[in-house]
């Protein structure tokens, strides 16, 4: 029988999982706005690294969405892993003020920002990548 933590947690991974495939969708759709995200000192064509950047979002959701659960963790710790690879882009975002996907304020770049260490700790929680550390081992009682 589920608990309802194990309910929420299974909810949240579905949800991180449709996420990034419409993220990895969107990718292709709306090029242009992602274009625009690129900062202007990666080295990497913006339009390539758009595309590779939504295949991986695209299968990262996948693995979310259907990963067996003893490799979840994985997925979540690949998936935070993505986060934290993209911040960099949105940090540039923000200090070269690049108006994209509706953030053409500062402040709205700025929470942007905030939130981004959300998406990690999502994703490490949803997939049981976290917090590992304070599950007791077999033979402990719970």
């Amino acid at each position: 029988m589920s608990t309802p933590h194990r309910v929420v947690q299974h909810v949240a991974r579905v949800l991180l999982g449709a996420f990034l495939v419409l993220a990895g969708v969107a990718h292709v759709v709306a090029r242009e706005e992602f274009r625009a995200q690129v900062p202007s000192w990666f080295p990497i064509d913006e339009d390539v690294t758009v595309l590779a950047s939504g295949a991986v979002e695209l299968v990262l959701g996948l693995a979310v969405l259907l990963a067996p659960a003893a490799r979840r963790a994985l997925v979540g710790l690949l998936v935070a892993t993505l986060f934290v690879l993209v911040f960099p882009g949105n940090v540039a975002q923000y200090v070269e003020g690049i108006d994209a996907f509706g953030l053409d304020t500062d402040r709205a770049r700025l929470v942007r920002l905030l939130f981004q260490p959300l998406l990690v700790l999502w994703a490490l929680w949803c997939c049981g990548a976290w917090p590992r550390a304070a599950r007791p081992g077999p033979g402990h009682d719970t």
